[in-house]
This record gives C-alpha cells, structure tokens and sequence, in this order.
C-alpha cells in the first residue's frame, strides 16, 4: 500500500531537453520508496507531455514561487540507478561540453530506461511454432513464398529462434512472422538471457617480449592510482597482450575492467579472443544489440556480475560497481567524437572517468593522435612504446607505386595486377584498400559533361549499379539512373570513377578463379553480415578482400601478405587541418594487415604523387617521425593541441539566416568583458560556409573560436552561449557548439 512522501522539499529534475537547466517539482503525493535520493528516475509533467527525469538533487525551498510547482507523477526506482560517480562524471561533461544536462544523463541510460521501464533484468523473447503451426501443409503456402520459407526454417529447428537469430537467418522477417502469428501458429515466450559462454582455452598465453613486459609493469605499478598511459605499439605489436595482462591482475583483485572500442566491427573479434583467455561473463554495449539486451549488459556491468565491459564510445557511462581500469584501443580513431548532438569524446570523458575513480586508464593505437603525442611530450601521459612486431612477424616492405603517365586497368596498374597473381599463385590472401564505396562516385554526360548532383547537397550522387540508383551519401535521398542526359538528352551516360563496387566487378573478370569478398557499408547492410564476411577472411576464404576503412582496424587476418592501396591521393589534399593526421593513420593501419603470420608482408600504394612528405614517411614506417613533424607545424601554424577551440555550427533553409545569426554571435563575444584589444582571450573567425554548405537541403555555416588556454575557452562560452539564445537572430537558425571539434566541415 502506498503511503503519503515523507519528505516535503523540492525535486531538483534533470529534464531531456534543449533548456540548459534543471526543473524544480514537488515529491509526488503517494510513492514507495521510504527515501529519495539524487540519481533516481521520475515520472513528470512536461509541457502538455510526460517525460522521464533524473533528480539530480534535493532542496529545502524552490527557486520560484512553490504554489506554481507541480508534484511529480512517481519515482521509477528504489533508488539512485545512476551512482554518484555516474552523477558527476555527467554533470562534469555538461560544464565541459555546455550541453543540457538532462541530455546528458539521459544518453547515460540505455533506452528502455530512458521510457520509463523497470530497471531489472529480464529474458529474451523467442518464437517457435505451436501444435498448429507444425502440422501446416508447406503446399497450403504455394502463393506465399516468404512465409513458407519461415514456416520451414521454425519446422527445422528444435529450440525457439530469438531476434538475433532470426536476423541472421532471415531478412526482414518480422511482417512475415506477424503474418503467422495472424495465422494462429505462432507460440511466442520469454527465456532467460544467457551469459556470455565461458570459453576460455587450456593453452599457454605467449611470451611477452621486453617491451611488452615492460608495459605491463608500467601499468602493474599504477593499479591504485590515476595515471594515464599511452600505449604506442606498430601494428602487431602485441598490443592485445598487454590489455589481458593488465585485465588478468584487475580481476584477481576482485574489480572490473571497461574496453572501449571505436567501432561495432571490432567488437565480435575482440570479445572471442577476451572469452577464449578469460573464463568470466563479459557483458557487451553496442547500439547493434537490441534495447533488451543492452539494458540487460548494462545492468549486470551495473551490479559487478559482469567482471569484463566491452562496448563502443556510448560505454564509456556506463555504472560498473568496482571499476579497476579502464582500456581505449584504438585512440585515435574519430568514431570516439559524438558528431551530432552531445558532442562528446569518449576518450576524454574516459581519462576524467579514469581520474575521478582514482584508476589507470590505457590509450593503445599504432597511430597515436597528436593530442595524446602531445601529452606524453609534456609528461601529463606516461608513453609506453612497442617498436617491434610480436614474436616471428617482421615489418612488411611498403613501396609506392607512380601512376603518371601509366595506363591503368580499370583502376589497377600493372605492377599492382601481377603482385596480386604472385600472392595468389603462393596460396596467401590478399587485401585491396579502396575507401570509396559504391559503383562510381558518380555519372558522367560523355557529350556535355552534366554530372549527377544531389538536388539537397553540395554533393555528386554516388552510382550504385547492382541497385540501379544514384544516391547521396549525405542525405540518403536516392533515385533510379538517368537514362539520358537531363541538359543535352544524350544517352552516353558513363560512371566517372572507382568506388569497391566497381573494383570488385572488375577484380572477378581479371581474377575469375579467385574468390572475392568485399567488406563495405553496402556490402554489410544485414545483420550479422560483418561477422559472416570476417570470418570468411579469416579463415582463408576469399583470396581477394576488398573493402572500405572497415577493413583497416584490428582485424587479425595471418594469410594476408600483400595490402594494395589502390587510390592514396583522394586524402593529400582535404580541407581540414587534420586530414594529414587521418591519411597518414589509415594507411598504416592498412598496411598493418600485412604479414602478421610467418609470412613477411608486402605493401603497395597506388598514388599520382609520390613525392608527397606524407607518403614518403609512412613507406620507412616511421609514424613518430611523421607525427613529430606535423606536430611542428601545428605548433607554428598555432592549431590544436597547441591552441584550443570550438566551433559553433548554424544551419538554417536560406544561405543568408545562417551568416546573419553567426555575425550577430560574433558582434557579441566582441563586446564581452576582456574579449577586446591586447587582452583578447578569444579569437572569433568568421562565419564562414561550411566545407559542404548545403545539406539535406539546408544551409551550413559555422564560426571558429580559438584561445591559448582551455581555462580561457570555457570562462568566454560560460559567458557568450547564455546570450546567444536571446539574440533574435537565433529562433530563425538551428545551432550549436562543438567543443574540441575534431571535423571542421
């Protein structure tokens, strides 16, 4: 029975809203819980709406009249479901990032929470067929193809089918199991969520070498305390070793260890080679699981049953109760940025996480950003170097290969064809790096020269032949291949370039012996796909892998010996000051797909510009050298790390409302105390458009603001952004800030 709230103060709510505050309410009339406490969710009024909240505190009076307050509807937990380091880490990233912090929170739990459901774990559904179901007549759905297709596959199978498997098995298949649910011959149940089997193999691990053992007493010495270490390994370093050595010490002390992972494709992979060393249930968080499931991992991290959490950057919130360290393998990689909305880095809010907890965090790349170079060179990260290969693999020979004036093969140039049928004829894989995907990367009048553009975009349509559609990959707008030239009406329509698409057709009439597989977005569309493709690869299948930079990253694939690069250039030149940072990373994180097994590898790329610096350091695989370099220019240059910014984006349906809101935000940060003369602590640039101006159909511009000391940035946004949304100016654009903006497009 439910008796009267005891406690008669005031409800501090964080609201999911784009109003950077918190809203006061009254304790309901009626609720169970004994106590209420900062961190429990609530059910209120919003508006004409109801919402879901977190209390972030609890106060004697209100801030505004109590008489206006409405009483919350009821508390969704017993109590807090976000703890209190949860609690501060969020409103530690609000201040940092100045974004709303009932967003914040709110992207800290999973979905269902988010709606309001009980906060307990809970099984899966699955559906098998009933009596009726078993005794169908195939024949008696002769007319329906699909479902007979699924009947057969429930008929087949002695245990029920969860979503999962279903998803693997048969596409788009819940409106036709809907259509036998109709039929009455569907028996849908709830079973529990399996833990994650404990596989762990009998065999020794490897021998770690010097520089392995190494880092692991480096972080060994570190286990009770904050330090952050940088772990700089070439590709096939044994990098992975030392996070099992790091993990193994943190579970015998009883604590947890979190991994963050940029991507879902290197998620499978690296979770079979945690299971097969460690015998524990490893809880996963990745937006390619289901909202059940990611509820049901996140509430076992929650609770401590889960001693291992490998997830992608969204992770990085996630309440563990013994949290012992925490692991980012692959620091450098952008997909750690939240690009829209909360605009986080899961890297930096990690190292904060790490620091409040009072626990050794690991960054580990092969190519480390030069923010974190930076910090090892000012001793804020303690640098951990692997220089060589692990055990027997050597480094692989990487050449240019110059395409001027050479005629090419549908994109192949001879040298690179006959290095592939060498590689072929020993029985080894090989692995074509294109990071284009599609069929072209558009169509071409040959009398007129109209190309094919994107009505909504600054963007050519992308070619995609085996759909016949041109689409847009900014917009996702699509439609059906012109059959004539719109400007001259001439059906000479030809594809102007190479996406994988292209280089996988033309790869099958010069190869036709040779599997091929091709691992790209399109490729992938299915669940499972990833998964089904890199296993393929993995075990030998496939000689010829083609793909995009999912490709690039981790993957341990031993038969590979020859990686051809077949276009470098379309990176040399890019807009943003960091696109020598990010070339210069992928291809070395291509070219270290090359002999990783006994075989040494081979390396060609494929460019109109060989005596490019970039090119020419990354063939003496010396990363350090090219990262020290474009640190010197950075510094001379005075951009980031050596400069700190944020970029405030406006986007509106003309050109003009956007440049007017930016330059009446601009006008304003001028006028702001200590923003003038010598004593200027904030350099406003712009507006500007943005590098692709126009997008679904909209506008883009943005402003740039730099200062020398990231204290000053924030002390000037503090100031500057509550202002902003009075400008009149701003109810006509759709803006925000981006704090350390890593993508100024």
């Amino acid at each position: 029975m439910q008796t009267p709230c005891a406690f008669k103060g005031v409800l501090q709510v964080a609201v999911p809203s784009p109003l950077p505050q918190t809203f006061d309410y009254l304790p309901p009339a009626e609720c169970v819980a004994e106590q209420i406490v900062p961190g429990m969710r609530v059910r209120i009024p919003f508006g004409r709406s109801q919402k879901v909240g977190v209390v972030v505190a609890l106060e004697s009076d209100s801030r505004i009249d109590r008489s206006r307050l409405k009483p919350a509807l009821e508390l969704l937990d017993d109590g807090a479901i976000l703890p209190a380091e949860i609690q501060s880490l969020a409103q530690w990233a609000s201040s940092y990032y100045h974004y709303p912090i009932g967003e914040v929170l709110s992207a800290a739990l999973p979905t269902l929470l988010r709606q309001g459901e009980g906060a307990r774990l809970s099984g899966e559904k699955v559906w098998s067929l009933n009596e009726t179901g078993h005794a169908v007549e195939p024949q008696s759905l002769k007319r329906a193809p699909r479902q007979l297709a699924l009947l057969q596959l429930l008929q087949q199978r002695e245990k029920p089918l969860n979503a999962s498997e279903l998803d693997t098995r048969f596409e788009n298949w819940r409106t036709v199991m809907r259509n036998l649910i109709d039929k009455g011959w569907i028996e849908i149940a709830e079973q529990a969520t399996p833990s994650q089997p404990l596989t762990k193999e009998s065999g020794t691990p490897p021998e770690l070498n010097s520089a392995q053992r190494t880092a692991c007493n480096a972080i060994h010495n570190t286990l009770d305390s904050f330090r952050c270490l940088l772990l700089d390994g070439v590709t096939g370093s044994g990098k992975t070793e030392v996070y099992f050595n790091a993990v193994e010490e943190v579970l015998q002390a009883g604590k947890q260890a979190l991994i963050l992972v940029p991507e879902i494709g290197l998620t499978p992979q690296l979770l079979k080679r945690f299971q097969q060393r460690f015998a524990v249930p490893i809880a996963l968080l990745h937006s390619g699981l289901n909202d059940r499931a990611r509820m049901n991992s996140w509430l076992q991290a929650r609770a401590g049953d889960a001693p291992i959490v490998i997830g992608t950057r969204s992770a990085v919130f996630t309440p563990m109760a013994r949290l012992g360290i925490i692991l980012i393998d692959e620091e450098h990689d952008l997909s750690f940025k939240q690009q829209e909305g909360f605009r986080y880095h899961a890297r930096d809010v990690a190292i904060r996480r790490a620091q409040q907890a009072e626990i050794p965090i690991v960054l580990g790349s092969a190519t480390p950003s030069l923010e974190s170079l930076h910090n090892a060179q000012l001793g804020r990260f303690h640098h951990l170097i692997l220089p060589e290969r692990a055990g027997n693999a050597a480094h692989p020979k990487i050449r240019l290969l110059d395409l001027r004036q050479q005629k090419l093969n549908d994109g192949f140039s001879t040298t690179m064809l006959q290095a592939i049928q060498h590689h072929l004829d020993k029985g080894q894989q090989v692995l074509l790096f294109l990071n284009r995907r599609g069929y072209a990367p558009t169509l071409i009048c040959h009398d007129c020269g109209w190309l094919a553009n994107c009505q909504r975009c600054d963007a050519h349509m992308i070619l995609h032949k085996s759909r016949h559609l041109l689409r847009c990959h900014h917009c996702d707008s699509q439609r059906r291949i012109d059959n004539q030239c719109p400007d001259c009406g001439s059906v000479d329509l030809r594809p102007l370039g190479q996406g994988t698409e292209r280089a996988a057709e033309a790869l099958a009439a010069l190869f036709p012996k040779n599997e091929i597989v091709r691992i790209d977005r399109d490729s992938t569309r299915r669940k499972g796909a990833l998964q089904t493709l890199l296993k393929q690869a993995e075990g030998g299948r496939g000689q010829i892998l083609l793909g995009t930079q999912m490709l690039a990253k981790g993957h341990h694939l031993p038969n590979v010996t020859l990686v051809g690069i077949l276009d470098a250039d379309q990176g040399l030149f890019g807009l943003d000051f960091r696109s020598s940072e990010r070339m210069g990373q992928l291809i070395i994180q291509v070219a270290g797909r090359a002999g990783r097994g006994d075989n040494r590898g081979e390396v060609l790329i494929q460019t109109h510009h060989p005596a490019h610096p970039l090119l020419n350091g990354i063939i003496h695989h010396d990363y350090s050298r090219f990262a020290s370099d474009l640190l010197i220019e950075r510094s001379q240059a005075q951009l980031p790390p050596f400069r700190h910014i944020a970029l405030l984006r406006a986007e509106a349906s003309t050109r003009e409302l956007p440049n007017e809101f930016l330059s009446a935000a601009r006008d304003l940060g001028f006028q702001l105390p200590n923003t003038q003369g010598a004593h200027c602590s904030a350099e406003l640039l712009g507006p500007i458009p943005a590098a692709m101006e126009k997008r679904a159909g909209r506008y883009r511009a943005q402003l740039l603001i730099q200062t020398d000391k990231r204290a000053q940035l924030h002390n000037f946004l503090r100031h500057w952004l509550p202002q902003l949304a009075q400008l009149p100016q701003a109810k006509k654009v759709r803006w925000s800030i981006d704090v350390d903006a890593m993508e100024l497009g």
